[in-house]
């Protein structure tokens, strides 16, 4: 059932000409270089250090590798992080 509504959503958005992450809820994950990395429609960070992020969505954990990473912004679903990233990692849903 689910899946049929996910369907109709992505077939309005098309017609529409609506952003697919926006009317799916997926995460819009923007990347400049490799040093500052934002995730849109987040659902909340399940781990952080200073050599690894894991960030929850509706698509299942997001997972960041690298060093140095700091919080540059973290407000509603949006979260902007800086450090030297090496990987970014799709690990499935929870």
């Amino acid at each position: 059932m689910e899946d049929k509504i996910n369907k109709a959503r992505e077939s309005l958005a098309h017609q529409l000409d609506l952003p697919r992450d926006v009317v799916l809820n997926i995460p819009k994950i923007s990347v400049t270089g490799n040093n500052e990395i934002t995730i849109e429609n987040h659902k909340g960070i399940v781990l952080f250090d200073e050599k690894e992020i894991k960030v929850n969505s509706n698509v299942g954990l997001i997972s960041i590798s690298g060093e140095k990473f700091e919080i540059l912004f973290l407000g509603g679903s949006t979260i902007t992080i800086s450090g030297k990233f090496r990987a970014i990692l799709y690990e499935g849903t929870l």
